[in-house]
């Protein structure tokens, strides 16, 4: 009897919504593993019979996983292990050592890290060289047997880097332990790199076992389409098991609907990982990004807070109890956005007429390099408007502003026309401004130029296109009327 009532168990409507938001967040945010990995089966069983050999058996193995980056190369080492460390007594006796190519960029760093992991450092201490430390601990792995030794996992993370350490002294020594019959050590290595054996010195390719897993998409697009409908659909244990259904159902109705289809379409032409569908289902379900996981703290961010321009599971509520297709869409444009567009939204008024200038004079000498004295004065000083060469000879604003009848409206003759306004700046406040979109990258440096030469005279090159220029000018908050005027007659 009790059974069937919690079988028939109903929640009310806004409890339901708040567990089902909690739910998804919980599988985005803290990307919890899958209870199977998907469409890498074969590739789950090969992995985890050399590493159930190592731990169990004694026996010493080394293998690459090679895969482009977001393929699952993490999930699936992360998935063998969870299912590896089932067994008790694998649990007990394997040592796992992670290391990160990214974080241990040279052997001395690598070797600091492997005696943390292992808890080695009051035996070693920081006193010996780095060729005593590491004497110490490929005696210490070496002295055992198999019978007697704890298998030693070691995980390599972004492989390709330790391969150009000096000497790749760690993958050696690595490599020749794993290949002994000594210790029982297990070296797993993950890398985004097709040609990575390429990188290895003769006498560690010798060592190498040569055994490589690859993970290469075959994914199809009603394969996607139902990966996306299996992460947005609500488990069979939750609480309300009628809310469930009904919520399924109509995540079922959402991946079928044709706009739907279009926007997973474009995704899945874009790129077939599970990161980049990632990326757009933490935009639908309003996790920010900046939020890290397990952290209580939520960084604060306008657009992620703004109800109206959150494409979320927020909008969820009483009244509409599912996610519409207006709102995958609007997730969509998040993921798509531009971000150097969206940088341009922030920049002030000064900074959004340099970038006016600079455009305009780009375009004007077709891509050559420019300096804040040529886009502060309008003409370079190398060409002279009382030269009887051409319109390049006399200015580029004066050309283009007498072929369109329009006043001359250079950055310098457009702050003096608004002298008596807002638009009043010093000429160390104009470079102060310049600096900051050489700082925001929105401006480099042209390649080889000096650096000995003064700040206003170093050529630079526009990181920007019309398109970027024109949608910020769109959306800027409350942009002067005249300014978008002067960028609309200067890029006509």
């Amino acid at each position: 009897m009790s059974k069937r009532k919690g079988k028939d168990t109903h929640l009310p409507i806004g409890e339901c919504i708040t567990q089902a938001q909690q739910i998804l967040r919980e599988r985005f945010c803290q990307r919890k593993l899958p209870d199977r990995p998907e469409g890498v089966e074969a590739q789950h069983r090969r992995l985890l019979e050399l590493l159930r050999r190592t731990a169990i058996h004694g026996e010493s193995n080394s293998v690459l996983i090679v895969g482009p980056r977001g393929a699952g190369k993490t999930t699936l080492l992360r998935c063998v292990l969870r299912e590896l460390l089932e067994d008790k007594d694998v649990q007990k006796n394997l040592l796992q050592v992670h290391l990160n190519g990214l974080l241990q960029t040279d052997d001395r760093i690598a070797l600091k890290e492997i005696t943390r992991q292992l808890q080695l450092e009051n035996v070693v201490g920081d006193k010996g060289s780095f060729a005593e430390n590491l004497a110490f601990l490929l005696e210490a792995l070496k002295k055992g047997d198999r019978s007697s030794s704890r298998p030693v996992l070691f995980v390599l993370d972004e492989f390709d880097l330790f391969a150009h350490h000096k000497n790749q002294t760690l993958l050696y020594n690595l490599f020749d332990v794993s290949q002994s019959a000594q210790a029982p050590v297990a070296v797993v290595g993950l890398t985004c790199r097709l040609d990575v054996l390429e990188l290895l010195e003769k006498r560690v390719k010798s060592r190498f076992s040569h055994r490589q897993i690859h993970l290469l998409s075959s994914l199809t697009f009603p394969q996607y389409l139902e990966r996306v409908r299996a992460q947005l659909s609500l488990p069979d244990h939750f609480p309300d098991p009628n809310f469930a259904q009904e919520w399924n159902a109509d995540v079922k109705t959402l991946c079928e609907d044709k706009s739907v289809e279009e926007v997973l379409q474009r995704h899945f032409n874009s790129s077939k990982d599970f990161r980049s569908l990632h990326t757009l289902l933490v935009r639908l379900t309003g996790i920010s990004p900046l939020v890290a996981v397990g952290s209580t703290r939520v960084i604060e961010h306008p657009v992620w807070n703004n109800p109206f321009q959150l494409p979320c599971l927020c909008r969820v509520s009483v009244s509409k109890p599912s996610i519409r297709p207006a709102d995958l869409l609007d997730a969509s444009r998040l993921c798509l956005a531009d971000a150097k567009a969206n940088m341009l939204h922030g920049l002030s008024i000064l900074e959004l007429c340099l970038v006016i200038a600079m455009k305009h004079l780009h375009d004007v000498y077709e891509g050559e390099p420019f300096n804040l004295q040529m886009v502060h004065n309008g003409t370079p000083t190398h060409l002279k408007e009382e030269g009887g060469g051409g319109e390049k000879e006399r200015g580029f604003f004066s050309c283009f502003f007498c072929r369109t009848r329009l006043p001359r409206l250079e950055f310098k003759k457009f702050l003096q026309r608004k002298s008596n306004s807002m638009y009043n700046f010093e000429q160390p406040v104009v470079m102060k401004a310049f600096e900051h979109l050489q700082q925001l990258e929105l401006i480099r440096p042209v390649d080889g130029s000096s650096a000995k030469t003064q700040r206003e005279y170093q050529l630079m090159r526009l990181m920007l296109d019309h398109s970027q220029i024109m949608e910020a000018l769109q959306k800027y908050p409350q942009c002067p009327t005249d300014v978008k005027q002067w960028a609309m007659s200067a890029f006509a």
